[in-house]
Formats: structure tokens, sequence, C-alpha cells
């Protein structure tokens, strides 16, 4: 993790002098390219080269130097395209010297694989920390501003007249993907951008650096993101956080979603990837849009560019193709959006000026009477936009005159109303018109259905979370917890815990267990059966038996002296010819739980943020159906609630087919309690399983039947 304080990268992207180590004339070389690049987007700081080989002469028209050391003065960002064995050396001369920011473009560090590149790329973050100088890189492909007018890159995609600066910033830890993929394909696409940067192994300064400065720079409005690996998974959602309070869209695509990708993430980076499940939860969680291929990046920037989110889901659409409308009320309604019928005001102004063969219904098909009429066209779609139903516009268009199409974006103008133009055609009358020149007026335009529809669903998702998050506070420990005493259960096991020492660390967080006891005897069993009464359950423990089952070290149902005993000796045999090496306990002898829905509730330890709790429908639903869960600890109850919906089995906590609704309000509070379980022992607890806990029916509260709790190990 980075533990560096918060930078300030206005001189990284907006730098008074450059100087450039393994500077040279020669565009085959690497650091040729980037001087060359440099010049030509139009830099006009000063340039310091920097190669001994050179020193006294001129390169690319700027007096060489032969070493940092000899510069007039402190750069406030030196590149570096040396071997790797010489950065160090070069990096200990840029600190002397009071450098500010570095690049290091070398690879051969983390990235290779190599115990040497490793312990290289950790004496380069041992330095920054200890100079204070901030690096970028290694083994990267550098950084352009498109707001200051400034590139360190080799980068082709920048090459020939320098593009407009827009509000969208790239971010990637990759060079060609995030250079081409994202930044010059949104490019193409009408997606002008303010900032792009690829921090390659993110020693020191990472993805998350420069979101930050991305969400203070006024000149940016939304940031993609493609990533490998999520450096500090705490730090980076609170990022997001903040980033989703100020209206600041993050989208992202995470790579590294299959376990063949993800291993392919750690061998170009050098970082491991976590749990893709886990991933997607926490975005969820704290307002990234994730979004599964580059295209949909600048796509969704395209839409939040404009800054108007969505306040629901209701859509209207336009139309002079009846196939299109229903190809488009098809996707909204599989991604999650409603067609609402407008208010009989909004019917009644469009009867009154649209073509009789032209419909009033959602979405509206104004025939192709109205092609050619491009005052009606806009008065149509203003029409709609005023209307409170519906939150949505998208004017949808095939083969179109230029003044149709400009009346759309006076409409656009016109409304504070989100909208987005959906344009499948050309133009038929002005080829030259096309997308660019509705995407220069920033009105968001897309040339295909699906990609629309997805976009403005995700917007949706957005401002929904934006919105409920607003006035939320921080989620609050619930009453009734002893952290300390569960603390200490778990530090004197030391590992793996018993069914019942687990049932204590849950009961110290307010979770309801069943009556149980040890039986060391047949007779101590008997004894304890008869206190408890009714049918019982009798279990071997045995820290070196985890799962009972498997054992075949469990009985239930059982009642009356006879069977006790059968059942404790049953009990003890099976244990010990499942593992006869095990530490044997004893028989716990506890109720028979109630009858009820089972539930699976859980902790894990992610490599990446930490504490997650997970939670599930028990039985087949885990088991076959992986129909699980999660969420970052620690949660709250509205947190907890979504959880649960976002399971496929949730109608059955609602109760189907005439069985009873479960108390949901009674498994939320325990999934928070949990999830505070592991914010507050994620130093000791590995991973925690409550399975089952058996719900009962509403205001019938649950109870806990079996548990497991592994504490971290020393080593």
């Amino acid at each position: 993790m980075n533990s560096a304080p918060k930078a300030d990268l206005k001189k990284f992207f907006n730098p008074a002098s450059v100087a450039l180590v393994g500077a040279t004339d020669d565009l085959s070389r690497f650091a040729g390219k980037v001087l060359m690049r440099m010049s030509d987007f139009g830099y006009q700081g000063k340039v310091y080269p920097v190669n001994p080989r050179f020193k006294g002469q001129k390169v690319r028209g700027h007096e060489c130097y032969a070493s940092v050391r000899d510069l007039p003065e402190a750069p406030d960002h030196v590149g570096v395209v040396v071997p790797a064995g010489h950065v160090l050396g070069i990096l200990e001369d840029c600190a002397a010297r009071g450098a500010r920011f570095v690049t290091v473009y070398t690879g051969g560090f983390a990235e290779s694989g190599t115990a040497e590149g490793k312990a290289l790329q950790a004496e380069v973050v041992a330095l920054a920390h200890r100079s204070g100088m901030r690096i970028m890189g290694p083994n990267c492909n550098g950084m352009i501003s498109f707001v200051d007018a400034f590139a360190m890159t080799t980068s082709a995609t920048i090459a020939g007249p320098r593009r407009a600066a827009g509000n969208v910033g790239v971010v990637s830890q990759s060079g060609g993907a995030g250079q081409v993929n994202v930044m010059w394909r949104a490019q193409e696409s009408g997606v002008d951008i303010s900032y792009q940067v690829s921090c390659g192994n993110s020693a020191d300064l990472n993805i998350i650096d420069f979101i930050e400065f991305m969400i203070d720079d006024p000149a940016t409005d939304v940031i993609m993101a493609l990533v490998e690996h999520i450096p500090d998974g705490r730090r980076f959602m609170a990022t997001a956080r903040r980033a989703a309070s100020l209206k600041k869209p993050v989208v992202m695509v995470k790579l590294g979603r299959t376990e063949a990708g993800g291993y392919a993430a750690a061998s170009h980076t050098g970082a491991m990837a976590g749990s893709d499940d886990v991933t997607d939860a926490a975005l969820r969680q704290c307002g990234v849009i994730r979004v599964d291929d580059c295209n949909e990046l600048y796509e969704m920037a395209m839409l939040l560019r404009a800054k108007r989110i969505p306040q629901g889901a209701r859509c209207a659409a336009t139309t002079i193709s009846g196939g299109n409308g229903v190809l488009l009320v098809d996707h909204g309604a599989a991604n999650g959006l409603s067609w609402p019928e407008y208010s009989k005001a909004t019917c009644a102004e469009l009867a009154s000026f649209l073509p009789k063969m032209a419909t009033t219904a959602n979405p509206t098909d104004v025939s192709n009477a109205l092609i050619g009429k491009a005052d009606l066209f806009r008065r149509c779609v203003e029409t709609i936009a005023a209307d409170d139903n519906i939150d949505m516009v998208i004017p949808t268009y095939t083969m179109t005159p230029r003044a149709d199409l400009e009346a759309a974006v006076e409409a656009w103008k016109a409304t504070r109303k989100p909208m987005a133009m959906l344009w499948i055609g050309k133009c038929n009358d002005q080829p030259e018109f096309t997308q660019l020149t509705v995407a220069a007026t920033g009105m968001p335009v897309f040339r295909n259905t699906l990609s629309c529809v997805k976009a403005v669903q995700a917007a949706v998702e957005y401002g929904k979370f934006t919105a409920a998050n607003a006035q939320r506070a921080q989620p609050a420990r619930p009453a009734g917890i002893d952290v300390e005493a569960a603390r200490a259960l778990v530090k004197k096991a030391a590992g793996t815990m018993t069914e019942r020492a687990s049932k204590e660390v849950l009961a110290a967080y307010g979770f309801p267990v069943t009556r149980e006891a040890l039986a060391k005897t047949a007779a101590d069993a008997v004894r304890i059966a008869g206190e408890i009464g009714g049918d019982i359950a009798m279990k071997i423990e045995s820290a070196d038996i985890p799962h009972k089952t498997e054992a075949g070290a469990i009985r239930l149902h059982v009642r009356g002296e006879p069977a006790v005993r059968e059942a404790f000796d049953a009990v003890i045999a099976a244990a010990r010819n499942y593992k006869a090496t095990a530490k044997l306990d004893g028989v716990l002898v506890q109720e028979m739980a109630p009858a009820g829905l089972e539930i699976m509730l859980g902790l894990v330890t992610d490599p990446v943020f930490g504490a997650v709790v997970v939670a599930g429908l028990g039985g087949i639903h885990v088991e076959v159906l992986h129909d699980l869960t999660y969420r970052v600890a620690p949660i709250d109850m509205a947190d907890a609630r979504a959880m649960l919906q976002e399971l496929r089995g949730y109608k059955l906590l609602e109760g189907v087919r005439g069985a009873a609704a479960r108390d949901i309000d009674a498994l939320c509070d325990l999934i928070v309690r949990l999830s505070w379980l592991g914010s507050d022992l994620s130093g000791e607890i590995a991973e925690l399983d409550v399975n089952p806990l058996i719900l009962r029916e509403q205001g019938a509260g649950a109870k806990v039947v079996d548990a497991l709790v592994v504490g971290r190990r020393k080593d």
C-alpha cells in the first residue's frame, strides 16, 4: 500500500521545467520519441536533455547536460529512460537536485516476476518515501495533459495537431490500452480528454493518486479508469465516495475477472488481483460505474460529461422507425428502464401538431411525415422533456436531414433534462455532418441501441447512488457488542476454533445461538440432553475436524437416554475413524433449531479490500447456484437490505406460494453485526462461517445452528 501523503500533482501535469535522462535526437530510440512528442505537442516550458554522451551539445535544440545534478535549476518533472540497473542512481541524482516528480519508463522491475526486479522496485519505493520525491512507474508510457499542452510519452495517439482539451480524464496502469483503447478511441467518438496517465507498476504514485487529482481538478468532470489492480482497496473506496459526493463519476473497466485474466494482470504489473465478486461489490458500494469493455468507458463518459444525471429510470423516445422504437423498448426493459405513458396534457400537446399518422404513445413514432420539419421535431422533443413522468429522453434518428438533427440539439440545450441522441444512420443532405458534429455541441450521441441503453441504465443507477448517499452517515456500531470479549476468545484459540467457541464469539456480537454444552462422557450427554429437553443434536467438538458432516460425526433428532448414549459413542467413533490424530474435546450436545429458512453468513479477508461480509441462502443456493452477495465491512442496515435484494432467491425471504415471510429485519441486523465483527477483528480473524443460520417467520428472529471461526496465524 502507498503510505505517502496525498500528492499535489499540479506540477506533474504542468511543469515549468522538464528534464529527460537518456535524451537523444535518434527517433528510433524511446527517449528520442518522448522528446519529439513533447516538442510537437507544444510544450512551452524549459527542457533539459540529460545524457553524458552529448554533454555540451544540442539535443533537439536544447543544451544537453551530463547529469541531473548539473542542471541550472531543480526541474519540476524528470523523465528517466535508462537501463533498469542505472535507474536508482539517476533517482538519487534527481532527489539531490530537488526534482519534484519523476516518471520512470524503464521496465525490468516487479512486473518481471524475478526476485531481482522486485527488490529493485522496493528500493525505488524506499527512495521515494525517504526523499519525498514522487515517482510514476516504472514500466510505464507516461502522461498527457491536453489542459496544459504538456505530454511526456512516446504514444502516436497524439501525433499531428493537438486535440482540444475536454472534461474527461483517463487513468490506467497500461500504456497501450489506456492511450489507444480508451483515450484515442474516446476522442475518435467525440469525447475530448483533459488528462491521461499510464502509471505502469505504480511503485509510488498509483491510480488513486491520479484519480484524486482529477476529482479536485476543475477541468475534469468524468474519470475513465482501465485498471489491472487496485493498490489499496480502502483508500480507493474513500476516494471514489468523495468523487460521487462531488458528482464526478468514475467509470471503470477492472481487468482480471477470470482466473486466467487475474494471472495475466499479475504478471503484467507485478500485483495480485483480488476476488472479482468482492471487487464488483466494492465498486458498487462506493459508486464506481463498472463496465465490461473499453468502448463502454467512453460511451458512459459521452453521457455523463454533460453533467445531467437521470433522476429515475422512466425513459421516453421519439423515432421515425417503428422497429427502432420496439428495439429500444426491448433493450431498455431488459436493462431496467421503463417507458411510462405521457401525461394527458403531453398527449394533447403532441396531438395538436404531430401528423395524423403519428402516435402520442411512448416511444413516439412521429412518422416519415415529420422529416424535414425541424421546428416540429424540436417542439416534440421539448414537449416530452417537459413531462414530469419522464426522466430521460432519447430522440432516435436513422437517415435524417441536418436541420432535424440540429433541432434535437437545440431542444437539448433548451432543457436541463438528460437526453441522449440515438443516431443509427447518417445525415442524408450534408454527409460532413456526423456524430462528431453532434458530440462537439456536448449532447450525448450514440450509434447503437444497446450501447445507448446500457449507458442510460448505468447513469440511472449512479443517480440512485448519489441521491441515496447524499445525506448518508458513516455506518453506526449496533448496541450490545463486546469487542474485547470476542477478541480474547479468538486470541485464546489461535487458529481454527471449535463450533462452541465460534458461537461464543458471535454471541459477544449479539447473535442468538443454540443452547448447548460439552459432554466428555455419555453420562454427561444424557444429563445435558435432559436439561435441554426434546430432540437434540450431537456433534463432535474438535478444532482438528472443522467440517463435522464430512466426518460423519454428527447425529440429529436424538431423544431419550439409550439413543443419546448410542449417538455419543457413534460420534466419537466416526471422528476417530475420520482423523485418528485429531484431538477430541468431547461431544457438543445442543438443542435442535426451530424450523425456518437456512441462511449462510460469512466473513472473508480480501487481499485488496480487507474484511468482507458475505450473505446467501443456505443449502442448494450456496452449494449449486453460488447465490451469494458481498459488501466490504462495516455496513449499515440499508447496505444489508440491498445485499439481500441482490440474491436470486430473495423472494423466498418475502414468502412464496403460501410460505410465511421471514424476519428480514432481524437478518439485516445480524449482517450488520457480522460486518462490525469483521471490521473490529480484521487482524485476528482470517475467515468466518455461520452456516446454517435459521431464519424464522417475520418477528420471530433467527438462531445460529453452526459456526466456524478461523483465526489468523502469526506466520
